[in-house]
């Protein structure tokens, strides 16, 4: 029986990959990638040569009966997303539990490193001993509720946006907070392009941070970080000003 290893990968600075990430690459019979071409630079910085397979959100089902093959014939096999950590707000937690039920002695193996949601948490100054993880918010349906959620959480709540929708995201969360709950000066923590060359972290209510938003093209991923409803450590937190 060969073994599934999950592996972290950048978030965007190549150097951020572990040794024992590299050479377990390396030694890999075959890289399951969400998009081969992304993972082939990485490959290739390194001089990594293992072959790789597609393995995303589109062709997961049709996949699964493969890979399962491979690892009965006991293939090595590394499992990496486009960036970060597999099954973080991606389809590798699907084919680790689809795999473990058809495969009840496979071996799954963690390589951890790199994930945005870790990266922010360390950073953003509250108290982030509890806190709930959203993902992305969704483009339409359950949307509101989801604001509704983050909004009267009482830890620390993170999420992923898109470049596209952080200001809207920003202002939702902001009315429901406000008009609802009756919430004043919700502080965030906003990460763009987080330990890439343009990285930049924006602090402070979410009014100031939209405004400082409001003036910058819109690229590259955002990880936010909403303060919790109450919490005494927020008066011993980092300071928030912008």
């Amino acid at each position: 029986m060969g073994t599934l290893y999950i592996i972290s990968t950048p978030i965007g600075n190549l150097e951020d990959i572990t040794l024992r990430a590299l050479r377990v690459l390396k030694e890999a019979d075959l890289i399951l990638c969400e998009d081969t071409r992304v993972t082939g630079k990485l490959l290739s910085h390194y001089g990594i040569r293992a072959p790789t397979l597609s393995y995303h959100q589109h062709s997961r089902l049709e996949r699964v009966g493969e890979i399962a093959r491979l690892l009965a014939e006991g293939k090595n096999l590394a499992l990496v997303t486009d960036a970060g950590t597999p099954g973080i707000s991606d389809p590798g937690n699907e084919l680790v539990a689809e795999i473990v039920r058809q495969m009840r002695d496979v071996k799954v193996v963690p390589i951890p490193g790199p994930s945005a949601l870790t990266a922010v948490a360390s950073i953003a100054g509250f108290p982030m001993d509890r806190f709930t993880f959203f993902g992305f918010p969704p483009a339409k349906k359950g949307r509101k509720k989801f604001f509704e959620q983050i909004a009267q959480s009482e830890y620390p709540v993170v999420f992923y946006e898109s470049p596209y929708r952080i200001l809207k995201s920003l202002s939702e969360l902001q009315t429901i907070r406000d008009t609802k709950y009756q919430i004043q000066d919700t502080r965030v923590v906003v990460g763009r392009e987080l330990t890439k060359k343009f990285e930049k972290v924006y602090r402070g209510t979410i009014a100031e941070v939209m405004k400082q938003l409001g003036g910058q093209e819109a690229r590259g991923e955002f990880v936010v970080v909403v303060g919790p409803v109450r919490s005494k450590k927020l008066s011993v937190s980092a300071d928030f000003s912008s």
